[in-house]
């Protein structure tokens, strides 16, 4: 009798260890997949940052080209105002320097009509 009460608690104790055993195994392998499905996700969410980072670099290459061509357009406008408004001075000058001579045109034209008309005074008398 006791050495069966023996056996049968040896056969509930080996039961209970193989059923501890096998729930141990389950958390593993369920830790396991829980620790997998986590990493994946982080992956999945490093790997659209680690996308859009290359896509926010490629649009900062493109935005810096088009801001260095917008700046040199930039002075080739700004050269060719300040070429206009050179231009625009020397008309002013031209003109100015046209008036300063249709003036003194007309002095001597005056003067001339003055010193005609005074000859024709004095062959007449």
């Amino acid at each position: 009798m006791l050495s069966r009460l023996l056996k049968e608690h040896q056969a509930k104790q080996n039961e209970r260890k193989e059923l501890q055993e096998r729930r141990r195994r389950e958390a593993i392998a369920a830790a396991t997949c829980l620790t997998e499905a986590l990493v994946d996700h982080l992956n999945v969410g490093v790997a659209q940052a680690y996308v859009n980072q290359r896509k926010l670099d490629h649009e900062v290459k493109t935005l810096q080209v088009q801001a260095s061509q917008f700046s040199k357009q930039t002075a080739q406008w700004i050269s060719m105002v300040e070429g206009f408004n050179q231009a625009l001075k020397e008309i002013g000058d031209v003109e100015n320097w046209a008036r300063s001579i249709e003036m003194d045109m007309r002095t001597i034209a005056t003067a001339l009509e003055y010193v005609h008309k005074g000859q024709l005074h004095s062959a007449s008398s």
